[in-house]
């Protein structure tokens, strides 16, 4: 299994909520596929560069994970049809040693 990021931006006007349930389908989505979560960072509300289907604001959520390919497809599947993700992105880490 490989180690990947995932940074993903939620539209700004959600619930206090909303957020933890959209974490919660993540989350939920990564260890049903097999997946392992090693991390989890909420940024928070923060000013986009440029605007974003008309928002100029976004939540910021970044994870890390294990996981094969299918996974990740998955998810890119998934997060890209989701109305309240702005934007997301998969990054796969690369371990040297």
């Amino acid at each position: 299994m490989r180690e990947y990021e995932l940074m993903y931006i939620a539209r700004p006007n959600l619930e206090t909520a909303q957020y933890e349930a959209l974490q919660e389908r993540v989350t939920g989505l990564i260890a049903r596929d097999g997946g392992e979560l090693t991390g989890l960072e909420v940024w928070g509300k923060r000013k986009l560069a440029y605007p974003i289907k008309h928002e100029t604001d976004g939540y910021y959520v970044i994870l890390t994970f294990k996981g094969g390919e299918a996974l990740v497809q998955e998810l890119n599947r998934v997060l890209y049809i989701t109305d309240e993700i702005l934007r997301h992105k998969i990054f796969r880490l690369d371990v040297r040693k």
